[in-house]
């Protein structure tokens, strides 16, 4: 029996694979998403949504679900880690939102998950099924044969692999083992209640502290009523998966040269977590006939460009563009969206490396580097990243 060509079969349910399912589903597709996880995780890590992805999120009627739980950060501080002097200051707010037609946004993980999910249950083209992984697939002529970890098989004219860094469905699709490469850099995150900020400092902003070999980021969440905080530092962890158990000793030990409002702040902060960065080569393709992956399971971005789960969104959107056109053949549509997004996601990847470069300097360079920071003008700064917050979805 041929598959219907008009659904598809997700592999997993996290902020990508929740947005390619909405996005198909509304190019007409009947989606299925398939969750190995028996129930959501309730924690997670603070995220920053650049104008590229609150856009996409608005278009894909995320937006909505999401918006009391943001915060709109009016600009983002830059302070040296051990003087707490800022640096620069650059804006957000309503210049970032005129100039790109859509804002900055920072959340909680877990309410942009949740979001999505309720916008996806809203979808009757939409099914989500928890407890169930797909671990393997055969791409057939008229159908992808996608096979759980139960022995079921789910038949459709599509396979996405939403996977995540450790994605099970990646090698297959690959051709060829993929090597996840220890970078050395462990994050920490917690929250902590708002009104814990520290006196000085900027109450609805994003701030950056650059330190030699770490630096530490805290921005609003919950709209506003708690503060995210992430500290990245030179360790030799390397532990799988992206939420373990951290000491929030060991965190105090990690911060004890940052100038005393940071040190104050995760004080503050209990129940820290923490995951190891990993980085990896180019896989040798993204697709394999009626399979493709998309986000970290394709391509994992360093988090130093605050981008990671927007690219993830702007895969999904782009893959459902072109599925949808399909050209002739869903194959020849999935070949499109890899070419699209290689360019696209290797300039990000680049940009962010290049960040943490520059966080992570010490000694003579990280002085020219604060030096700099502070003759260069904010707003040319920040138009300088138009190229990725200006973003928009290829039409087909």
């Amino acid at each position: 029996m041929t598959a219907n060509p008009g659904s598809a079969v997700v592999a997993g349910a996290g902020i990508g694979g929740l947005a390619a399912a909405i996005a198909l589903a509304r190019t007409g597709f009947d989606v299925r998403v398939c969750e190995r996880r028996s129930e959501f995780p309730e924690e997670g890590a603070g995220i920053q949504i650049g104008p590229n992805g609150a856009r996409i999120l608005r278009d894909l009627g995320v937006a909505e679900f999401l918006e009391k739980a943001v915060a709109s950060p009016d600009v983002l501080s830059v302070r040296d880690g051990a003087t707490g002097r800022e640096l620069t200051r650059l804006p957000l707010g309503r210049w970032i939102s005129e100039r790109h037609g859509a804002p900055y946004w920072t959340a909680h993980r877990r309410d942009l998950h949740i979001a999505l999910r309720a916008r996806a249950e809203a979808e009757p083209r939409i099914t989500v099924t928890r407890g169930t992984e797909i671990v393997s697939f055969a791409s057939e002529r008229d159908r992808v044969r996608a096979i759980t970890a139960n022995g079921e098989t789910l038949d459709a004219g599509l396979l996405v692999g939403a996977d995540g860094l450790w994605s099970g469905l990646r090698d297959e699709i690959n051709g060829n083992k993929a090597a996840l490469i220890p970078v050395g850099k462990t994050a920490f995150r917690s929250v902590a209640p708002a009104e814990h900020l520290p006196s000085g400092l900027v109450p609805n902003a994003v701030h950056i502290w650059l330190s030699p070999g770490a630096h530490a980021v805290h921005y609003p969440v919950n709209g506003g009523r708690d503060i995210a905080l992430v500290v990245i530092t030179d360790d030799a962890l390397r532990a799988e998966g992206w939420d373990s158990p951290a000491v929030s000793e060991a965190v105090k030990l990690k911060v004890r040269l940052f100038a005393e409002p940071l040190r104050a702040l995760v004080d503050q902060a209990a129940n820290w977590r923490s995951w190891s960065l990993y980085r990896m080569p180019p896989l040798d393709r993204w697709t394999s006939g009626r399979a493709a992956l998309l986000g970290d399971a394709a391509h994992p971005v360093l988090p130093f460009l605050a981008q990671g789960a927007v690219m993830a969104l702007e895969d999904a959107v782009t893959l459902a563009s072109f599925a949808a056109a399909r050209n002739g053949s869903i194959e020849t549509a999935l070949g499109d969206y890899e070419r699209v997004r290689r360019t696209r996601v290797a300039k990000v990847a680049e940009a962010s490396e290049r960040n943490g470069r520059i966080y992570h300097m010490q000694g003579a360079m990280a002085l020219a580097r604060n030096a700099t920071m502070k003759l260069a003008p904010p707003n040319r700064v920040m138009a300088g990243f138009d190229w990725l917050y200006g973003w928009k979805p290829e039409r087909c």
